[in-house]
């Protein structure tokens, strides 16, 4: 297989890069959740290297958790507690195992888009 996984998260409130988020990945397997990497974003909102590379890429069914209310909070654009979003979860499949997928991330402190990007 030579699939890989990669994601991006841009601010849409601010008009720029979601630089110093956190993303968890998980890959799900019936009703269980393996933890399989944890990277921050860099100044253009990316990860430096893919979330999940060719060396370990499997198909099947995954998870990516964004941190999003220590990024608002740290960028001062949290609300009130609680947090109207928090941790966004994006549960996903991947089924060609020689693609590349992209999953990005459009935030603001109430309201979020995904799709599958390229």
């Amino acid at each position: 297989m030579s699939g890989y996984l990669t994601t991006h998260v841009l601010d849409t409130a601010k008009g720029c890069p979601a630089a110093g988020l956190k993303i968890t990945l998980f890959r799900i397997d019936g009703e269980a959740r393996q933890e399989l990497a944890q990277m921050v974003t860099n100044d253009d909102g990316r990860t430096d290297s893919p979330i999940l590379p060719t060396a370990t890429f499997e198909t099947g069914t995954y998870e990516l958790i964004f941190h999003a209310g220590d990024y608002l909070r740290a960028s001062g654009q949290a609300a009130e507690e609680p947090l109207f979003l928090d941790q966004v979860p994006i549960r996903f499949g991947m089924s060609d195992g020689d693609a590349h997928y992209h999953v990005p991330l459009l935030l603001s402190p109430f309201g979020f888009s995904t799709y599958r990007g390229s």
